[in-house]
């Protein structure tokens, strides 16, 4: 028999369009390095700094401790729940969804620090308009 197979057909998604680019005064001031570009991403870089200092802070004074309060508290090492000891329970159960909670929250917060950026550097008019 001469049956040849169908012919191939490629197979794609919908026609993607490219955004056009609109740049606003602001982006245009950062990409310039001008003065005002400089006070713009110094404004983010502080934000995302200070959130980044609070994230490791809670980091620290949750997680951090605990070794200490177990040397500074010996009979915390005899503390069961259940048939856990409470070292085991703190350090390997309830950390990690403790650190899952920081970081959802330290992106969440990132992301809206980007955004707010974004609207501000948006809304900057240019001077000779």
């Amino acid at each position: 028999m001469s049956d040849q197979p169908p012919p191939r057909v490629r197979v794609t998604g919908p026609p993607r369009r490219r955004a056009s680019v609109v740049r606003s005064a602001g982006t245009r001031e950062i990409d310039a390095e001008t003065a005002l570009g400089e006070v713009f991403m110094r404004s983010l870089l502080r934000e995302q700094l200070l959130l980044a200092l609070r994230v490791l802070a809670a980091l620290g004074v949750t997680v951090g401790l605990l070794p200490l309060a177990f040397h500074l508290f010996p009979e915390l090492g005899e503390v069961r729940v259940g048939q856990m000891p409470l070292a085991w329970l703190l350090l390997g159960l309830l950390a990690y969804p403790w650190l899952v909670l920081l970081g959802w929250l330290y992106v969440r917060r990132a992301e809206d620090h980007e955004r707010d950026f974004a609207d501000l550097v948006g809304s900057v008019l240019p001077e000779d308009e």
